[in-house]
């Protein structure tokens, strides 16, 4: 593996810069989250299933992600992630027991989302046991995480939602009829209240996925490059 530089981030968690996470706290839920650099932009790939349609839709470079100071911010912690992944995992840590401190001064319920622009197999490092009393939560595009969550073979306090693409409908499916949740892209703002049968949850009004009934949609809005899609990844 070719070394590629990289500077330490002081700071590795997002907390409150994100607009449906906030509202989150309305419901007693203060969330944290992790943004790496997507897909390939990093020299390394941290989205392994990412179909073409996600990676032209996909909101890297949305709100403060089109700075290039955030940009190349998240490509550091990237790098730092993949190749000094013990000191990058140390001041993670460190940062979700500050977040915990908090919200248990604010009184908030911690949540955690380690996969905020990225689909990397966290449940592996041990974390979540680590952290009983945080919820974790990501979305993913890789079918034997999502069928691993659905079989219950992760903690109790983590939570995955297998995001529908234009390549994989029988497994987004799958998902569903085996109880699991699913995210999906919707070209209008007016979601439809059922998808193919299933209920369709909006979204927009937070970000707490696990709260999300069983065998239901996560239906998100289009937004940005995503409404100019034509591959299939957002649904019409």
């Amino acid at each position: 593996m070719t070394y590629l530089n990289f500077t330490k981030s002081k700071k590795l968690l997002n907390i409150d810069n994100n607009a449906k996470t906030v509202k989150g706290q309305k419901k007693g839920y203060k969330t944290a989250i992790l943004y790496l650099a997507p897909s390939t932009q990093s020299g390394f790939n941290v989205c392994p299933q990412a179909s073409l349609g996600c990676k032209k839709a996909c909101l890297y470079t949305a709100g403060h992600g089109r700075f290039n100071s955030v940009k190349q911010g998240r490509i550091n912690k990237t790098r730092w992630y993949i190749q000094e992944r013990n000191t990058f995992m140390a001041q993670l840590k460190k940062e979700i027991s500050n977040h915990i401190k908090n919200c248990s001064n604010k009184g908030f319920i911690p949540c955690i989302r380690l996969n905020g622009t990225s689909d990397i197999s966290f449940e592996n490092t041990g974390i979540f046991e680590e952290f009983p009393n945080v919820q974790f939560y990501d979305y993913t595009k890789i079918y034997k995480r999502a069928l691993k969550y659905v079989n219950g073979e992760y903690p109790s306090n983590y939570h995955i939602t297998f995001s529908l693409t234009e390549d994989n409908h029988k497994e987004a499916f799958d998902i569903l009829w085996r109880g699991g949740n699913i995210s999906a892209v919707f070209r209008t703002d007016e979601l439809p209240q059922t998808y193919k049968g299933y209920k369709v949850i909006n979204g927009n009004e937070t970000d707490l996925r696990f709260t999300d009934t069983p065998n239901s949609i996560c239906g998100l809005p289009a937004k940005g490059d995503a409404k100019k899609d034509i591959s299939g990844f957002v649904i019409d």
